[in-house]
Formats: structure tokens, C-alpha cells, sequence
């Protein structure tokens, strides 16, 4: 794939936020992108039913909504590491470090976050979380390892959470930490992406991109990575052979984060059920790595490609702007949260003209 340097737009009304430098950004010939809204540590995304933007946050203890038209909206403050949002039936869905809230009437008339799950571990490393509700209706949510590397019961794995019943259950273990994942718009199996152990090495391991058609299944952590790795520790006692392996190794210590299927109609056909993955970037590398937004393409379940899609967030050693997670909207065009920039960037498909 080529990359050119992108078309840019500015949107008059929204302010531009300081660090924002996309005329550095490089996308396929005839993508553009322009910056959507600012806000402060911009992390997981997800869009309701009238169309507002709902934007978790880490560090900033905040959710914020973003109208159609752009106007940015606090709904909610003073919340321990609220990345994951999720939206359903009216209602957004946050995802704290131990517990599950819920705000009614989201888009309209926002209610106090109510609590509606609170059993969840305590521990912040690793403890932020991606969360979504899957086909069927159950909000999964992950539970990261507590540690770079570590084998400790309840943790590092995929569950989900039956709201009707209360109910949560193990969905997929030996995970590290997944804080991005999507089910395929055809055949509903969940993938997602997972980050590879620390203090191996600048090549070692990679971060992974994961395929579970199924419940029950186990994906090597802390035992073994990136499908081959046998840890130096935990891998003493158990086999790379008896897990599954990534369907795609992804760069090492890239910090593979929020994912997404492209089903929308606005992109080239070719770009129809593949998958995005927003690359964070490493932080304990000596050179950098990431800080770019991947494209993987599918052909029959299996990983035919993995390639940069957009990339110029690092300049050299030095980086402006870092990806975290993806959103499709109605028109078909791409949305990328940066919580480095304090930004929301689209992405859209005008074509060559």
C-alpha cells in the first residue's frame, strides 16, 4: 500500500488542539483527515443511536459526549480510570477499575453513573478496560494481567457480563491485556488484540492480534508469547504447542490497542470487513515503535497482510500524537482518539478527485 502525505481539514468549530500536527499525518491516495473534536486524554470510543460520541478517558477521570454537531459535553467526572464506554439501549455503559456503571438516557437527559457490576479486581495495573457488548448482547469485559508477567488466578482474560442476570464468566484465558476488540460483521467471532510481556528485548515478544470463534479457549499467557516464545519463568512448565497462537504477530512492544472491522459503505470495497488496530506505541523500546494506525486484511478467516494505513504521529524518535482506539461512523468514515494529543481525528474517503 502507498502512503501519501493526507489532504487536510481543519473543522472551523472545533478548536485545534496544540499539539494536533496533521499535515505530518500519510494515508492511501485519496484519504483525508481532519480533526473531529478535542478532548482532554481521549481514549475508548463508542457512538449512540442519535449519533453522540462518547469518549472515555484514563488519566482524566472523565467521560465526555460529543453532539453531532460538535459540541463536547462532561457527563461524568471523578471516576477511577474510566476508559471503556459502551453504549445500548439508551445507556452508556462505563468501565471503571472494579467496577461497571451506567448512565440512562445518555443522549438525551444524562442520569448520575449508576453502579450495576462492582466485582471487579481492584488492581490498577493493567486494571483500565476496553468494554463492548458482543452480538448476543453480553458486555464483555477483560481483566489484565496485575504485572508485566505473572500467573495469578481471576486475571488475564476475557469475560462477559450477563447484565440481565448479574452473571460473569470466563470467556477466554491467557490474555495479558486487551484493550481493544470486535467481532466479525459475517461470522460474529470475536478478535482482539493483546499486548506482549515487557524487558525481553526491543524485538520480543510481538503484540498480538487474536481470533476466538469459541468460549474456553486459552492463548498462552503468561506461559508462553506470541504463539512461539516459551517465557523464561512460566514457561518451564507448559508448551507453546498446547495454546493457540496469535492469528497475526503485530510489532513488538507496538501497543496494539483499540481495534475495528470497517463495515462501513464510504471506503473503497476492498477495505470492507477488514480490520484497523490503533498502535499506542512503546514506551521501553530504544528506538520507537508504533504510533500509527494498522491495517490487516482478511481472506477466508486468515490474516492475508498487515500493513500501515496511517502513520506520522512519530517523528523520527519523537512523537506528537499517540492512537488509541477506532470508531465507525454512519457516513463510513474513521474516527481515531488520541489521548497524547487530547484529540479525535476522521478519516474520510472523498476519492482521487
Amino acid at each position: 500500500m502507498r502512503l501519501v502525505a493526507a489532504a487536510v481539514l481543519l473543522a472551523a468549530a472545533v478548536p485545534v488542539a496544540g499539539q494536533v500536527q496533521l499535515e505530518k499525518i500519510q494515508l492511501p491516495p485519496g484519504f483525508r483527515i481532519e480533526l473531529y473534536a478535542s478532548v482532554p486524554n481521549a481514549r475508548s470510543l463508542a457512538v449512540g443511536a442519535k449519533g453522540t460520541l462518547f469518549v472515555g478517558s484514563r488519566s482524566g477521570g472523565a467521560v465526555h459526549a460529543i453532539a453531532p454537531g460538535g459540541n463536547v459535553t462532561k457527563i461524568a467526572d471523578g471516576l477511577s480510570m474510566p476508559n471503556g464506554v459502551a453504549f445500548r439501549d439508551g445507556a452508556l455503559y462505563i468501565a471503571e477499575v472494579s467496577r461497571i456503571s451506567k448512565i440512562d438516557n445518555a443522549e438525551t437527559r444524562p442520569s448520575i453513573p449508576q453502579v450495576v457490576y462492582d466485582k471487579l479486581p481492584g488492581e490498577v495495573h493493567h486494571g483500565w478496560k476496553f468494554i463492548r457488548f458482543s452480538p448476543d448482547g453480553k458486555l464483555y469485559v477483560p481483566i489484565g494481567a496485575p504485572c508485566n508477567v505473572c500467573d495469578r488466578e481471576g486475571y488475564a482474560q476475557i469475560g462477559r457480563l450477563d447484565l440481565s442476570s448479574g452473571k460473569f464468566e470466563t470467556f477466554a484465558k491467557g490474555i495479558r491485556n486487551t484493550v481493544g476488540f470486535d467481532w466479525h460483521p459475517l461470522t460474529r467471532e470475536l478478535w482482539f488484540t493483546d499486548n506482549g510481556r515487557d524487558w525481553l528485548g526491543d524485538e520480543q515478544p510481538a503484540d498480538e492480534l487474536n481470533r476466538a470463534p469459541r468460549a474456553g479457549m486459552h492463548f498462552g499467557f503468561p506461559h508462553c508469547h506470541q504463539g512461539d516464545l516459551p517465557d523464561p519463568e512460566f514457561g518451564r512448565t507448559r508448551k507453546c504447542a498446547e495454546f493457540e497462537p496469535p492469528a497475526q504477530k503485530l510489532g513488538a512492544h507496538v501497543a496494539a490497542l483499540g481495534m475495528r472491522f470497517y463495515n462501513g459503505t464510504m471506503f473503497p470495497a476492498e477495505y470492507r470487513n477488514q480490520i484497523f488496530i490503533a498502535e499506542h506505541g512503546s514506551w521501553n523500546r530504544s528506538k520507537k515503535n508504533g504510533y500509527r494506525v494498522s491495517l490487516v486484511k482478511l481472506a477466508d478467516g486468515k490474516v492475508v497482510s498487515y500493513q500501515p494505513f496511517a502513520q506520522g504521529w512519530l517523528q523520527g524518535e519523537s512523537a506528537w500524537g499517540r492512537p488509541v482506539d477506532l470508531e465507525i461512523l454512519a457516513d463510513g468514515s474513521l474516527l481515531v482518539s488520541d489521548d497524547s494529543a487530547g484529540a479525535i481525528y476522521r478519516i474520510s474517503y472523498p476519492g482521487t478527485r
